[in-house]
């Protein structure tokens, strides 16, 4: 017959093995995380080091005006950017700032600066222009129209993303570029001004 101290000290023996058995399991735990760690930074000492991304280039078709400043026609441009949407529109844009490399007439004037351009989720690009597009204008329907559809043309037909264009210069909305086209709302683009 088992006595009463009998089981009290089989009890703590088995609670002893319990205790060690339980810290054995931990420190397995432990070995093997440890063991994973030293395996996954041998491999990764193996790996070349990330360095910067080349960047990518797209052939675009940029809109600039014809010598009579009536449409839009298309020049054919290489560009460089990230691969990322909105550093693709900015190379755009900036390419539209700096002018034809052809026979055809800028559409923005030169003294313009892209200070900010985001793309939202809904596919509208907000491109933000220096307080220049608008002072330098030449003025005239004809030309503001050519202005502003030089851009929204030339980031929608060539981003995918980009369904709408909005305008800002200096960081704010305005009603018009050179009082005549209303640039309250995003626009789409026009096919009717390229020739």
């Amino acid at each position: 017959m088992i006595t009463d101290a009998q089981s009290r000290h089989n009890r703590a023996i088995l609670a002893v093995i319990g205790i060690l058995s339980i810290a054995g399991a931990i420190c397995l735990f432990f070995q093997s995380a440890h063991a994973q760690k030293e395996q996954l930074t041998r491999v990764d000492s193996l790996l070349p080091p990330a360095g910067p991304t080349q960047p990518k280039k797209s052939a675009v078709h940029l809109y600039f005006a014809d010598r009579n400043n009536y449409y839009l026609m298309s020049e054919q441009r290489v560009v460089s950017h990230s691969g990322d949407s909105v550093d693709y529109a900015r190379s755009i844009v900036e390419a539209l700032i700096k002018g034809p490399q052809k026979s055809l007439a800028r559409t923005i004037a030169a003294g313009t600066e892209l200070r900010a351009i985001y793309i939202i989720p809904a596919g509208v690009c907000y491109v933000d222009l220096s307080q220049a597009v608008e002072k330098d204008h030449p003025g005239g329907c004809n030309s503001e129209l050519l202005t502003i559809y030089s851009v929204v043309n030339s980031l929608i037909l060539n981003i995918p993303e980009i369904k709408w264009v909005k305008l800002l210069i200096g960081g704010k909305e305005v009603q018009t570029l050179a009082g005549h086209i209303d640039l309250e709302f995003p626009l789409e683009a026009d096919m009717l001004l390229i020739r």
